[in-house]
C-alpha cells in the first residue's frame, strides 16, 4: 500500500516504502550477523568455561581473557562474553514487529530483561577496561568507556518511556540502546569492511592508528548518526530526503554485510 503522504513513484512504490525497505534490509543482515557472532561466542567460550579449562580462553586472540588468580576478573569476563550472545539474540528479536506484536506479554518481560542485561554489560566493560586493564590503548579504553555511558542512559530512558506507555519514544529509544550495545560487533565489522576495502590503510597491530582511532568511537557513533538520519527521513515529507537517505541504507547495508562476512570468515569461523 503506498503511504498517502509519500509522492507514488513509477509502478506503485512511494519513496516511504523504498526508505523502510532499505531499513528493513539492514536489519536482515545485521540480524544474520548479530547471530553469527552469537554462534561464535557461545562455540568458541561455552566448552572451555563448562569443562573448566579458563586458560582455553586465550587461543582466541583475546586482549585479556583469562588471569590465573583473578577469580571476581574472570568471572567478570565469562559473563560478559556469554551476555553478549544473549543479548545479539535477544535484542534482534526484541525488534522484531510479528513477535513483539503477536506475543505483547512476552516482548515487555524480556524487554526489562534485556535492558537489564545491558546495564550489567555496560558496567562490566567499563570495569574490566579501568579495573582490570583489558584495553590496549587508552584511546580505545576511552571509546569504550564512552560507549558504555551511552549504554546507560538510552537503556534507563527506553524503560523510564515503556513504564509510562508512551511507545513511540520507548521503541526509538530502544533502537538506539540497541545500536549501542553493539559497539563490539559494529567494531569487528569495522575492522573486517575496511581491511578488505582498502587493504587496512590505517590500521595498526598496536590499534593506534588513524583507522584504529577512528573507530574506537565511531563503531557507535556512526551507526547511531545513521538511525537518527533514518528517523528524520521517517518523519520528512519530503521524497528527495527519503530517496537519499535509502541509498545511505543501502551503502550501511553493504558495508554491513562485508563486514559480516569478513568476520566470519576471519576472526569467528577459525575459532570454532
Amino acid at each position: 500500500m503506498v503511504d498517502a503522504s509519500s509522492p507514488t513513484l513509477s509502478r506503485g512504490f512511494s519513496s516511504n516504502s523504498i526508505l523502510k525497505s532499505t531499513g528493513l534490509l539492514w536489519f536482515l543482515v545485521a540480524v544474520l550477523g548479530q547471530w553469527l557472532f552469537a554462534y561464535y561466542v557461545i562455540a568458541a567460550y561455552g566448552p572451555p568455561t563448562a569443562s573448566g579449562d579458563w586458560s582455553n580462553w586465550d587461543d582466541v586472540g583475546l586482549i585479556q581473557g583469562f588471569t590465573a588468580g583473578d577469580l571476581v576478573g574472570n568471572l567478570t569476563f565469562v559473563s560478559h562474553a556469554l551476555l553478549t550472545a544473549i543479548v545479539c539474540v535477544g535484542g534482534t528479536m526484541q525488534l522484531m514487529p510479528p513477535i513483539r506484536n503477536r506475543f505483547p506479554a512476552i516482548h515487555r518481560f524480556t524487554g526489562r530483561v534485556y535492558l537489564l542485561v545491558a546495564v550489567v554489560m555496560a558496567v562490566g566493560g567499563i570495569w574490566m577496561i579501568w579495573g582490570r586493564g583489558s584495553r590496549l590503548t587508552d584511546i580505545g579504553g576511552w571509546g569504550t568507556t564512552i560507549n558504555g555511558v551511552l549504554v546507560l542512559i538510552s537503556a534507563l530512558v527506553a524503560f523510564h518511556f515503556a513504564r509510562h506507555r508512551r511507545i513511540d519514544q520507548h521503541r526509538r529509544w530502544a533502537m538506539r540502546t540497541f545500536i549501542l550495545l553493539s559497539g563490539v560487533w559494529f567494531t569487528r565489522l569495522g575492522y573486517m569492511s575496511w581491511a578488505i576495502a582498502t587493504g587496512g590503510l590505517g590500521m595498526s597491530r598496536s590499534l593506534d592508528g588513524p583507522f584504529d582511532m577512528f573507530i574506537a568511537f565511531g563503531s557507535y557513533l556512526l551507526p547511531l548518526a545513521i538511525l537518527e538520519i533514518y528517523f528524520l527521513a521517517s518523519e520528512s515529507r519530503s521524497s528527495g530526503m527519503k530517496l537519499v537517505v535509502s541509498g545511505l541504507m543501502l551503502a550501511a547495508t553493504g558495508a554491513t554485510a562485508l563486514g559480516v562476512f569478513g568476520a566470519w570468515m576471519m576472526m569467528w569461523s577459525p575459532q570454532i
